[in-house]
């Protein structure tokens, strides 16, 4: 059984405090699609709401962190003390047309040794309001589901492998590159879905839900813990070009050792096209 460190404790009950007020929220927005106006605005609302939830619990816990949020931006702290990465409402769109499937990701990124920056991502924690699931991790050890231990699929062939993607939208992400890539792996594996919320792709990456990830033109609040948590699980992550980062924003792709290598080989010929 996992034992809890204080800063996930401290992740976890500012996680479930706000998510607690989106389950309600959520709650709401089934009677608002009808509506005139729509639930657009309330949505909005509830986001705002659950990211102050957020600010006020951590910095009461940590009250010389800083902050990346996805609302208020970058809010400084002690440049020798990390800093929280916080979506306090991944998969808004889902959110607002009623779609029970959204996330809080919280993350803790440590300073680069020296200063010069920010590097490590050392905890993170995603939490499903509506499933009641916590996806967790530290550095080195290891990544959870409550306390239950993670690990990515043993899967190895492509034909077996579920894979997970993010398609781009309007001013979001290249149709071009991604219809590319989804022509080369399409054809070689079992399914492709996109479920809207990349934080909990990650985690159901690290659950072995899915084998597979990729998406582009993504935030540092919507990847920092769920990299994480992958990596903790034994997956790995990368760039579209193969290479590793603490954060991984306008491309990742994820997998087990594996599979990485064959969408890695997949993918970059696509590019290449």
């Amino acid at each position: 059984m996992a034992v809890l460190s204080g800063v996930i404790r401290v992740m976890e009950k500012a996680a479930r405090k706000a998510g607690g007020r989106l389950r309600r929220d959520f709650g709401e927005v089934e009677h608002l699609q009808v509506s005139r106006k729509g639930p657009a605005d309330f949505v909005s609302k509830a986001d705002r709401i659950a990211e102050r939830t957020l600010y006020d619990e951590l910095l009461a816990a940590r009250p010389d962190w800083g902050f990346v949020m996805e609302e208020a931006g970058v809010i400084e702290g002690d440049e020798n003390k990390p800093r929280w990465i916080v979506d306090p409402l991944d998969g808004t769109s889902n959110f607002l047309h009623g779609i029970p499937h959204f996330a809080i990701s919280i993350a803790v990124q440590e300073p680069k040794l020296g200063g010069g920056g920010w590097g490590d991502v050392t905890a993170g924690v995603i939490y499903n309001p509506v499933t009641d699931e916590t996806f967790w991790a530290e550095k080195t050890r290891g990544a959870w589901l409550h306390d239950g231990r993670l690990r990515v699929s043993a899967r190895r062939n492509l034909a077996d492998s579920l894979i997970a993607t993010g398609i781009p939208f309007q001013g979001h992400g290249d149709f071009g590159d991604w219809t590319k890539i989804f022509a080369a792996i399409g054809p070689q594996v079992a399914g492709i879905r996109r479920f809207g919320a990349a934080s909990l792709d990650l985690a159901w990456l690290a659950a072995g839900r899915f084998d597979g990830f990729w998406e582009s033109d993504l935030n540092d609040w919507d990847t920092a813990a769920g990299c994480l948590i992958v990596r903790e699980a034994g997956g790995f992550v990368s760039d579209f070009r193969g290479r590793s980062q603490p954060i991984h924003a306008k491309q990742i792709l994820a997998a087990n050792d594996a599979l990485h290598s064959k969408l890695h080989k997949l993918l970059a010929n696509a590019l290449k096209a």
